[in-house]
């Protein structure tokens, strides 16, 4: 599950660059019956599978780095993961994500190795891989050196708290649909507004609760009172 991902595109670049180590680790590496079993059914009954401590505890003691390894266990229990977050783990010199499967991990898991518990979303997946993989993703991408350019972290959406504005390229007008004027001016101070603009009508429609979380300034409240009274513009004009 881990092959595809970590072979391209930007993750495998960091890699190469020597810039991110990543290793994946099968936890029955770490079992020592004839069948090298990982999980077993779960005390008082019920469907699923559950993780058994044993084989994590010995896996994740092995690969401990002393204070700078930090575990994370993905699970659909765990605090919502997102931007904010994803910035300070990637300062974080050694994470150890520990995957869970099916009824997930036995609690004495993330309990006993002091484990920050992660969710990607409000929904239950297969196993832990792939929301181990999302993480990566995030995190790898804003270790200094990995993106060609440095900027395009810090413009990403969440990176500023809001959604990113809309992007336009080649051509000019397609299918009758025209990119905004402004793009094309050349003149850098005004197309700056107008992303900040279209970022802040953006988040305002799609996600509000990002922009109630918000500290703005002064400039943001003048160009959400623009976007208002576009709005209301367009909304006289329809009717």
């Amino acid at each position: 599950m881990f092959q595809g991902s970590l072979t391209e595109s930007i993750l495998r670049r960091a890699q190469d660059k020597e810039l991110v180590e990543i290793r994946v680790h099968d936890l029955r590496s770490w079992t020592h019956d004839r069948h090298h079993v990982v999980d077993d059914v779960p005390y008082g009954g019920g469907a699923g599978m559950v993780l058994k401590p044993e084989p994590v505890f010995e896996a994740v003691e092995a690969l401990t780095r002393g204070p700078e390894s930090t575990v994370v266990a993905l699970t659909p229990q765990g605090i919502p993961f997102g931007q904010r977050l994803a910035v300070e783990l990637a300062r974080l010199p050694h994470l150890i994500m520990v995957c869970g499967r099916y009824e997930g991990f036995d609690d004495r898991i993330p309990q006993g190795l002091r484990a920050l518990e992660l969710s990607i979303g409000d929904y239950v997946l297969t196993g832990g891989e792939l929301p181990a993989l999302v993480v990566l993703d995030a995190l790898v991408r804003l270790i200094p050196g990995v993106l060609g350019d440095e900027t395009s972290a810090q413009a990403d959406s969440f990176a500023t708290g809001l959604l990113e504005h809309p992007h336009y390229t080649r051509p000019p007008v397609f299918r009758g649909m025209a990119v905004p004027p402004v793009l094309l001016t050349g003149d850098h101070q005004a197309i700056a507004r107008w992303r900040r603009k279209q970022a802040l009508r953006r988040t305002r429609e799609r996600r509000p609760d990002l922009l109630a979380a918000m500290i703005l300034s002064n400039q943001d409240r003048d160009l959400l009172a623009e976007v208002e009274a576009d709005e209301a513009a367009d909304g006289d004009g329809a009717a």
